[in-house]
This record gives C-alpha cells, sequence and structure tokens, in this order.
C-alpha cells in the first residue's frame, strides 16, 4: 500500500470550504484523512510547512498541438509545461491536424496521452468538420469517445443557425459548448487591439465590438436552447457586462479569464512584438480592470492560461505574419498569486476555486477536491517563493511568452497525480 503524509500544510479544498493546517493523507492513490496532526507510517512524508496544500489545478484550455503541429509541443512537452506550473489535469482544444473531429482523432489523443502524458488530459472535440464552420460533428459519438465539450476555438462558428443547433445538443446531452468569439467580418487582418497603440504602431487592430457581438449572439442563442455556453478567454469590458448581464437572466452561461488579459495592455506589443501577439488580443487598462471586477464578483468563473505554443520561427516572422498566441502554463500560478492574491483582489480561496472545483463543475471531471475517496490529484504552492520567468528552462517546446524575465511571487513546488508524485515542478 502506497502512503504518502503531507505534514502541517495549509490545506485549501473550495470544494468543500475547507482552510485549515493540518496533514494530508493519501492511500493508493485517493485522498484518505485530513486532519490536524495524523500518526501513521508513510511510504513518503512531505514536510508543507509555510505551503499551501490544494487540489490539483486544472487547466481548462490548453493547445497541446499533438497531432499535427509536433514542431510546436507535443503532449509529453505540453503536459510537462503543465505539470512544472502546477496543473495535473488539462484540457486540449481541437485544432490539431487532423482537427479532433472524429472519435478516431479523440481516441488518437487519449492514447497517446496514456503514453506520454504528464497529467491528466481531458480532451474536447470540435463543433464542426475539419473547423470549417459548415457543418455539425456527430456530437453524441464524440461525446462517448470521451470529449468533455465541443469547440472551434481559434475559430468562431459565424453560423448562427449551427451555433442554436449545437446550443439544442447541450441543452440534450450536458456538455458546454466552448466559444471563440470574433466577429471576422470587423477583424479580417488585424493583429491586435484596434485603438491609440494600433494607430501609433501602424498595424491593423481588431474593435472590442469584434468580440462583443457574438459574445451577445451566442448568450442569446444558450438562453433560447437551454444549453451551456462557456465564453473562452474573456479580453473585453463589453464582453464581461454581457456574461454578467446573462447570468442575471438565468441563461447558463459561463466565461473565463486569462493571465495575460488580466495583467498586460495592447501596450505590451511595443515592448514585446509578436510575443505579445494573440487572439483575442490584449487590450486596454479599462479592459484589464473589468476582467479582474469580473474575476471578483464571479462573472468569469474559472482562470486558464490559453497555452498557445509556437515555434521560435514562426514567431520571427513579424507582427503581420506570426501566429497569435503565448504559452502560459508555467506562468499562470505565480501570476494569479502576485496580480491578484497578494494584492488583495481575491482571497486564497476564491483563486484556488477557479482554478479546481469551479472547472471541474463546468466539465463535469471528476477532480478539483481533496474529499475523502478523491482521486489523489494535488497541488503544493510555495506563496512566499520568489523567483524570475526563464523561459529557456520550460519543458514546453516553444519559448513565445511576454514574461520572461519577470519577477513574481508566488510558486507551485510540487504536484502529486493519481497518488504519485511529479517530478517536474
Amino acid at each position: 500500500m502506497s502512503r504518502i503524509l503531507i505534514r502541517n500544510g495549509r490545506i485549501i479544498d473550495p470544494a468543500n470550504q475547507i482552510d485549515t493546517t493540518g496533514d494530508l493523507l493519501i492511500c493508493d492513490e485517493k485522498i484518505d484523512r485530513i486532519d490536524n496532526q495524523i500518526e501513521t507510517e508513510a511510504s513518503q512524508t512531505i514536510d508543507a510547512t509555510g505551503l499551501i496544500v490544494t487540489p490539483g489545478l486544472i487547466d481548462m484550455h490548453v493547445h497541446l498541438r499533438e497531432p499535427g503541429f509536433e514542431h510546436k509541443e507535443t503532449i509529453a512537452s505540453g503536459t510537462r509545461a503543465a505539470a512544472a506550473g502546477g496543473f495535473t489535469s488539462v484540457v486540449c482544444m481541437a485544432n490539431t491536424d487532423p482537427v479532433a473531429d472524429s472519435p478516431d482523432v479523440i481516441e488518437l489523443i487519449r492514447s497517446q496521452v496514456r503514453k506520454d502524458g504528464a497529467t491528466n488530459v481531458f480532451p474536447v472535440g470540435s463543433i464542426t468538420k475539419n473547423l470549417d464552420g459548415e457543418g455539425l460533428t456527430d456530437v453524441p459519438a464524440l461525446l462517448k469517445a470521451g470529449a468533455v465539450g465541443l469547440s472551434d476555438d481559434g475559430k468562431t462558428v459565424m453560423d448562427a443557425g449551427l451555433m442554436r443547433d449545437v446550443l439544442a445538443l447541450s441543452a440534450k446531452y450536458n456538455f458546454p459548448v466552448m466559444v471563440h468569439c470574433q466577429e471576422h467580418n470587423l477583424d479580417e487582418g488585424a493583429v491586435m487591439n484596434l485603438g491609440e497603440m494600433s494607430r501609433r504602431l501602424n498595424l491593423p487592430g481588431s474593435p472590442n465590438a469584434a468580440e462583443d457581438i457574438i459574445v451577445a449572439r451566442d448568450i442569446m442563442l444558450a438562453e433560447l436552447t437551454g444549453g451551456h455556453l462557456h465564453v473562452l478567454h474573456v479580453s473585453t469590458a463589453g464582453s464581461v457586462d454581457l456574461v454578467r448581464w446573462g447570468k442575471r437572466r438565468g441563461v447558463n452561461v459561463t466565461a473565463e479569464a486569462m493571465p495575460h488579459h488580466f495583467t498586460l495592455t495592447d501596450a505590451a506589443i511595443e515592448e514585446h512584438g509578436t510575443n505579445a501577439k494573440m487572439h483575442p488580443p490584449l487590450r486596454t487598462q479599462t479592459d484589464v480592470d473589468a476582467i479582474i471586477e469580473g474575476i471578483k464578483d464571479r462573472t468569469l468563473d474559472a482562470i486558464a492560461t490559453d497555452h498557445a505554443p509556437h515555434a521560435l520561427f514562426e514567431k520571427a516572422q513579424g507582427m503581420l505574419e506570426a501566429p497569435p498566441g503565448i504559452i502560459g502554463s508555467e506562468t499562470c500560478v505565480p501570476l494569479v498569486f502576485d496580480r491578484l492574491i497578494h494584492t488583495g483582489q481575491l482571497t486564497l480561496s476564491e483563486a484556488i476555486a477557479k482554478m479546481t472545483c469551479v472547472p471541474a463543475k463546468i466539465l463535469q471531471i471528476d477532480r478539483g477536491t481533496l474529499s475523502i475517496g478523491a482521486v489523489a490529484d494535488v497541488t503544493l504552492i510555495d506563496p512566499e517563493k520568489i523567483a524570475t520567468v526563464d523561459v529557456t528552462q520550460s519543458p514546453s517546446k516553444s519559448r513565445n511568452t511576454p514574461f520572461d524575465g519577470w519577477e513574481l511571487k508566488g510558486w507551485p513546488l510540487m504536484t502529486i497525480r493519481d497518488g504519485v508524485i511529479n517530478q517536474w515542478c
């Protein structure tokens, strides 16, 4: 019998309203006991004095790039980066090659995870075949194969009729429709936010309205159908207001925020160039402030990374040609601590919930809790550790981040997955 005893840590489990200092015992891959002091023999004992002990963190939005784009990332390298960032579970988007639009591709991903995964991986299937925006996939078959939701992330389903239909299926089969909100007719060719900075840099920009219009449309379609709409990577003040409005109307809408959108503005483009290019783009300080307020009042339910690796040669092409996206698995936790917790914007329990039990509830997965008998996925965090982001040390195959060289306070030290200590932190 394998027994891991974590001693004297601050145990925070928002799912069970637990915030206490004590011991946690893991037996045979399950949470066995939480108590003030546990006296027992253990295979391994971890001194967690001064550390925070949480359910294994869940990143509900990553791009692992495999199959098809292994020069950017692989399931092995991407999950190692996630584990190094304190995550024990990730949710991978469908924009691979081939697209995850069939049970065969879902099974291919799951098979590779069983071979190489350093975290749990929950795949998402695509809404439309080959992400073409024209024909729905076989939704029941994708769900049966193990997809935890559907998304055409990276693209917007522009056909409102198709969105209505998939949200109706969501109501029938009880899964989240995870939407990328970008009205392509308003921002074709855009490489950053439309505003003072884009005019200064003479670069094509995307207006806030390009996001807001689709968010509004899809909330109304979710209300019409009763489906579960999940808004990915909210970036505008208007979208925050719209999600808040939808929740007040009783619409089944959830939403997520990314660390880059609550930390950086479009001014970062001037310093970091393509490493600050992403979709949706970095916006203004007004939008940043609105996102933080949305995180605080639970309009924005979850915090995720949108980890989007790209090779050096791709990001070296220049602003007009380089693909959008940044890596984020390893900087998420320190940015949450440095920018939200240490500044008093969120309590520890509020922040941890947004990366544990809340995404688990949205996705309906049996993770995100330290309940007795639950799978032993655990993250240990040092809230006082100060370290500098060094992208050269990342297990990821890519290096595209604007946070390289940032000094941040609050870092993950260890993850335990299925009762086994992970060595990637």
